[in-house]
């Protein structure tokens, strides 16, 4: 008897944080995240976006995502350049309740049920993987429903005693297996874990 389930499309999160686990600061500050990017670091975000086809953000996150690689595209000599134009051109879908129409180019609004969107998202046919880089309370809407399939914690070396943690809204204890773990030269530590299957 052959079998014709369906594959659904992976959901990975790409998120920095620190080794007390947050984020980014009680304010949204970033500035403790260390950018010392590697060609090491830079070859491996390539691996890990080769498969991705869809970006996912949150309002809140959208305008300094989208600036900052629109930034690094309009220079042809920076090491990220290629990478830039990858985030530019792949197609991006903004979770948001405030808009109805999209401010970006390559962008659509998503304004339904979180479960059903991503359900639905997760059930296109001919799709590679989808990616979401947050922001915080976007990402920990996403780990409470349970809609992450893989995530990659880019650990940086700092602790920085208050901020925003993506795993405070959990009720029940959530299992993960370690896929694998990679030091790079600045210090910050790739996690990779899959959801673990019960």
């Amino acid at each position: 008897m052959s079998n014709n389930k369906k594959t659904l499309r992976k959901l990975k999160l790409h998120v920095g944080m620190s080794i007390d686990g947050c984020i980014a600061g009680p304010n949204n500050e970033m500035d403790w995240i260390d950018f010392t990017w590697s060609k090491k670091f830079r070859e491996y975000e390539d691996k890990l976006h080769k498969p991705v086809d869809t970006i996912l953000l949150g309002r809140k996150m959208t305008d300094e995502f989208i600036t900052t690689w629109s930034n690094y595209a309009k220079k042809p000599d920076d090491p990220w350049y290629a990478f830039a134009k990858k985030m530019i051109e792949t197609p991006k879908i903004v979770f948001t309740k405030s808009l109805i129409k999209s401010e970006w180019a390559n962008t659509e609004i998503a304004t339904g049920d979180l479960n059903e969107e991503i359900t639905k998202l997760k059930s296109r046919e001919g799709g590679g993987d989808i990616i979401v880089y947050g922001g915080a309370s976007f990402d920990s809407s996403l780990i409470k429903e349970n809609l992450i399939d893989e995530y990659y914690l880019f650990v940086n070396p700092v602790a920085i005693g208050n901020g925003k943690s993506i795993f405070k809204n959990l009720k029940e204890i959530r299992k993960l297996s370690l896929v694998e773990s990679i030091a790079f030269e600045s210090g910050t530590v790739l996690l990779h874990y899959e959801v673990k299957k019960s």
